[in-house]
């Protein structure tokens, strides 16, 4: 750094102020630094000055696995806002590296991060979390008192889909999801860390109401896909009499297992949505990839990235030390208390972002 200043002909202090961008440099000023930084190939040391300001500017981010379209798309979208932001991203694929959360966490306590996105399961007590004492995030599940989460209104979603499928003159509902033993069943046991079941709780119950048949298929885990292919099989070939009035006559499932129903059905010549509904739910890139246009609950990829790294920021900058997240829009239309569900509630500290119902072809009007 001493070349640098006096290649450029200025003091310390200031080639300091340009490498680490803080402070007031004249144009002239900069660009000499810059000039010299580049004449003498010096290359600023990123690790000693992140230690001098206590900050690594590198968030971790931890999800089940990227191959899922939801998390690919999600991590692309918090790529990119924290970027914006200053920050570097480390992302942990639980599924692809059997020890990456311990990992990750003995990184943030260690300070080589500043934060941790936790977007996967984990069986790990709330209490873990809470004595890391550093900055963590929870997207769309829970992890204990005094940890934000953050994640999409999933009773919302579910009661659009009930709503939708009651009107259309729904039958016998099928919903193919991951396995059942990972969600509570709403009073039984709160140690699930998925807010995701209030879909399937909500939209369970909304049919119930309404005399509608509910059953759920277990498909695997999140990436297996083969599992999902094998739940839709199983649908079709329990009865193949469509229009009957006896068979399964709407299917609910994410995006894959939506996409998946869509191709079988069109194997096998049965009309999609006549003899049969199909409603997906996230809304990623799949959704328009299915052979038709799927009816789908889209979740707001944008406004979730962007919560979490508000979030996540203001944890940084000390200035939500006590888990609590502001949306910073007091319309509350950006963002929903999740007090609203009393029945499936989880922590105070979480906030929930609203969805939206696309109509495609693979519904009735």
């Amino acid at each position: 750094m001493r070349d640098v200043a006096k290649q450029a002909g200025v003091s310390l202090s200031t080639v300091s102020l340009v490498v680490n961008g803080t402070g007031y440099v004249s144009d002239d000023m900069r660009d000499r630094v810059q000039c010299a930084m580049e004449s003498l190939h010096y290359v600023p040391n990123d690790l000693a000055r992140n230690f001098s300001q206590n900050r690594a500017n590198t968030i971790g981010i931890i999800v089940p696995t990227i191959r899922h379209p939801f998390f690919a798309t999600l991590t692309a979208g918090l790529q990119h806002v924290l970027a914006g932001k200053g920050l570097q991203t480390l992302l942990c694929s639980t599924a692809d590296a059997a020890h990456g959360e311990a990992a990750y966490v003995d990184m943030l306590r260690r300070r080589l991060m500043d934060g941790i996105v936790m977007g996967a399961h984990t069986e790990h007590a709330p209490d873990y979390w809470t004595s890391i004492h550093r900055p963590v995030v929870a997207f769309d599940r829970a992890l204990g008192e005094g940890i934000p989460s953050i994640g999409s209104d999933h009773v919302q979603g579910g009661r659009m889909i009930a709503d939708l499928l009651i009107r259309t003159g729904a039958r016998h509902v099928v919903v193919i999801g991951g396995p059942r033993n990972q969600f509570h069943e709403a009073s039984d046991d709160e140690s699930t860390t998925f807010p995701t079941v209030r879909y399937h709780l909500a939209l369970e119950a909304e049919l119930a109401k309404a005399g509608v048949e509910y059953e759920y298929i277990e498909a695997g885990e999140v990436m297996d896909f083969a599992g999902y292919a094998g739940a839709v099989r199983s649908v079709f070939e329990r009865e193949a009499d469509y229009g009957s009035g006896r068979a399964v006559d709407a299917v609910v499932s994410s995006d894959i297992g939506a996409a998946l129903c869509v191709r079988e059905a069109i194997r096998r010549g049965v009309n999609v949505p006549d003899d049969m509904q199909i409603v997906a739910y996230d809304g990623t890139y799949l959704a328009d990839m299915a052979g038709m246009p799927l009816t789908v609950v889209r979740q707001d990829f944008q406004a979730l990235a962007s919560s979490v790294a508000d979030c996540m920021m203001r944890l940084i900058d000390g200035k939500a030390g006590d888990g609590s997240v502001d949306d910073g829009d007091d319309s509350g239309d950006a963002v929903s208390a999740v007090s609203s569900h009393g029945a499936f509630g989880i922590g105070e500290a979480e906030h929930l972002i609203p969805v939206s119902l696309i109509a495609g072809a693979t519904t009735r009007e």
